[in-house]
């Protein structure tokens, strides 16, 4: 992806080195353990649901090495290109975007949410309208998930602010209350077509940053191994060596690939009305 002399976000709030809190991730999931609780969160899951509120520990020293420097340039670049894209998208609905921040930090943070972990993930929360990611997380993605490039973490950005969308359109506040009016076996359902609508906005800003010409030759690729590779059943065959379909919460490889390309094909906030539409 392009990003050389382009604006960068004045929305970023660096904490790294600033402890968020002693509170760790519940290791819970049904034995998905970390690389279940990181596609729990990445992708929007709801923070307050593995968060702990634990007392604080001191801080701790943060150097930053040059290859942090250039991932906070680069998700800085991505979040101002959100701004600018949603911004007008919304324009075009009659209702004005409200920028989110995007937080820093390195191994813990408190939130509206709770206190968050690295090994959580990137997460958004709903509570302060602000993304939270651990550079650390880009090694994960490439080792782990074994989705590299830049434009793999550009997507998990962009899912991100996917959600971020959802709070301003009321979406989320359509979709989370059924929580606490369902089993989770039937809410899972509701949170799979949630999670699979962020992965279309996601798609929707791809395909305008194309028509700016930020992107480059394979970026789109990345993107799609990077949704392939945290599906549910992806991430269940890889720790459990089957998977249980009740259980998921973001969808399928197939489908999280599905409505990314189809908002990129789209481009419109209209096309991703993921709990009444199927995939083809």
């Amino acid at each position: 992806m392009k990003t050389g002399g382009r604006r960068k976000s004045s929305n970023v709030e660096d904490r790294r080195g600033k402890s968020g809190g002693g509170g760790a991730i519940a290791l819970g999931g049904g034995g998905l353990g970390i690389v279940g609780i990181i596609l729990f969160l990445i992708l929007g899951g709801n923070p307050t649901d593995l968060l702990d509120n634990s007392s604080a520990v001191p801080d701790q020293p943060y150097v930053e090495t040059e290859q942090d420097k250039e991932l906070a340039d680069f998700v800085s670049v991505v979040l101002a290109d959100t701004e600018d894209i949603w911004s007008e998208l919304f324009a075009q609905q009659g209702i004005q975007y409200e920028n989110p921040t995007l937080v820093l930090y390195s191994g813990q943070v408190d939130t509206a949410c709770g206190y968050g972990s690295a090994a959580a993930g990137p997460f958004y929360c709903p509570g302060d309208q602000k993304l939270y990611i651990d550079l650390a997380f880009y090694n994960e993605l490439q080792n782990s998930f074994k989705a590299p490039g830049d434009f793999a973490m550009a997507y998990v950005v962009a899912h991100e602010v996917g959600h971020h969308v959802q709070t301003l359109l009321g979406i989320s506040d359509q979709v989370m209350p059924l929580r606490q009016k369902m089993s989770e076996e039937e809410f899972n359902k509701y949170l799979v077509r949630f999670e699979l609508q962020a992965d279309y906005f996601a798609g929707v800003w791809a395909h305008h940053a194309k028509g700016r010409g930020y992107l480059e030759q394979g970026d789109l690729q990345e993107a799609i191994t990077a949704a392939g590779a945290v599906g549910d059943d992806t991430i269940q065959k890889r720790a459990r060596g089957y998977v249980v379909p009740e259980s998921f919460t973001h969808g399928t490889a197939k489908q999280r690939i599905y409505w990314f390309e189809h908002g990129f094909e789209l481009g419109t906030i209209d096309g991703g009305d993921t709990f009444n539409q199927t995939e083809k």
